[in-house]
């Protein structure tokens, strides 16, 4: 477990470890729909794309929880397969900017979300490098929407740079970034 202090009186302190994230499903996907901004109905198909998710060889999911247990954060990746959707899609991107290796050997990060009243106080950079540190792949791969946002901020002080931009996902309204860093992830100097 990383415990991460609380720097305001008015939140408790965190703790990074890992989650029983089937079990959590729910409220993970509360505080995806809040950091994220899902509707009920888009909440109802990533709650089975997250539990068929977790059913892959090699997933982990780590949890951001306060002192009292209520679930502020959450991060799940699995080792990258070309046969999965994801790879599906972002595959042709990668293929025209001549990163398709990306797709081998990688850690993809699936998911990672961080309660809007919980952001900028390391959780995620915990999260996502507690979850990297012990991936036996070389390197990871992520999407995020193609906009500058202090998700993809975080992203390029870890290290990852962009492979693709403008990929659209089918349903989704907004063009995504892929993005790929070697491992271990930077940490701040």
């Amino acid at each position: 477990m990383l415990s991460i202090p609380g720097d305001d009186p008015r939140t408790p302190g965190v703790q990074v470890g890992p989650v029983d994230l089937a079990a959590r499903v729910d409220e993970a996907l509360a505080v995806q729909a809040l950091a994220f901004g899902l509707s009920d109905d888009e909440i109802g198909v990533r709650r089975h794309i997250v539990l068929r998710h977790l059913t892959y060889p090699g997933c982990r999911a780590l949890g951001a929880t306060t002192e009292a247990g209520r679930l502020v954060g959450f991060v799940y990746g699995l080792p990258n397969e070309r046969a999965h959707w994801w790879s599906t899609v972002v595959e042709p991107h990668l293929r025209a900017t001549g990163s398709d290796g990306w797709l081998d050997d990688s850690f993809v990060i699936t998911e990672l979300h961080v309660h809007p009243g919980f952001q900028a106080r390391g959780i995620g950079r915990a999260l996502i490098t507690s979850i990297t540190d012990t991936a036996a792949q070389p390197r990871s791969i992520l999407s995020a929407i193609d906009t500058e946002s202090p998700a993809r901020r975080l992203y390029r002080a870890l290290g990852y740079e962009d492979l693709a931009r403008q990929v659209h996902f089918p349903s989704a309204s907004k063009p995504y970034a892929v993005m790929g860093a070697p491992l271990p992830l930077r940490r701040p100097r």
